[in-house]
């Protein structure tokens, strides 16, 4: 089951280490830092930001760090819930899911010895992409992950951390399986993981009472009055 006051934490912890990188990176990679120029100068002659480059790159940094995480997490429900077949990242160890996605890391590595585990991570999330519904959030035109890479070894310490075994009870640290597949978690996630940018873009998920209020003052009336087609 979702721990989810637990997850956030450890995702809030690991986005600085993401943040931290993506800074390192963008200093380093010349052509990164001039594209995120480029990119931001269109924005001041488009009079879509006033902002210095540097402030305007920590928030482009953030969701590009919150990104890499949630995208992440979109893999491990879906493996956890066995809505694939073979997991990418993790499983829980008593269902032989964990020892499945290790394989698969190292079947990729044998074929592709040059690559990082950035690389990995990408090309599990253009394969999820072809999954029904999942091709709009990781469409490589919106989602900054594959724009704004992070390094191989952060990649690595991502993708370490979801097979972390609790030690003393020797289950996964984050099981993401949940028979009634509720994702409400995602979107508190989204919201919470940054609170900078929550500020920002003033995000805040709509309650459940008020998601159903409106379900139930539009849909159901449109239902009973044209059905399902």
């Amino acid at each position: 089951m979702i721990n989810a006051p637990q997850l956030l934490a450890d995702l809030t912890r690991l986005l600085k280490r993401l943040e931290d990188d993506l800074r390192q990176r963008i200093a380093d990679v010349a052509e990164l830092k001039a594209s995120l120029q480029a990119e931001w100068q269109a924005a001041r002659d488009a009079d879509r930001t006033a902002e210095t480059f540097e402030s305007w790159a920590d928030q482009v940094i953030t969701q590009a760090g919150v990104h890499w995480l949630l995208s992440c997490v979109f893999l491990r429900f879906i493996e956890d819930n066995e809505l694939v077949e073979r997991p990418w990242l993790s499983g829980t160890p008593e269902s032989g899911r964990l020892a499945l996605a290790r394989d698969r890391h190292e079947a990729y590595f044998r074929e592709r010895p040059l690559e990082s585990d950035r690389d990995y991570l990408l090309a599990c999330f253009r394969e999820a992409g072809t999954l029904p519904g999942l091709h709009t959030f990781f469409d490589e035109a919106h989602n900054p992950v594959f724009r704004l890479g992070i390094s191989g070894d952060a990649a690595m310490a991502l993708r370490q951390f979801w097979q972390q075994v609790d030690p003393n009870t020797g289950t996964l640290s984050h099981d993401f399986t949940d028979p009634d597949w509720n994702t409400r978690f995602l979107g508190d996630l989204y919201q919470d993981l940054s609170e900078a940018t929550r500020k920002r873009y003033a995000l805040l998920q709509t309650p459940e009472f008020v998601e159903e209020f409106i379900l139930h003052r539009t849909l159901t009336p449109a239902i009973r009055e044209f059905g399902f087609r």
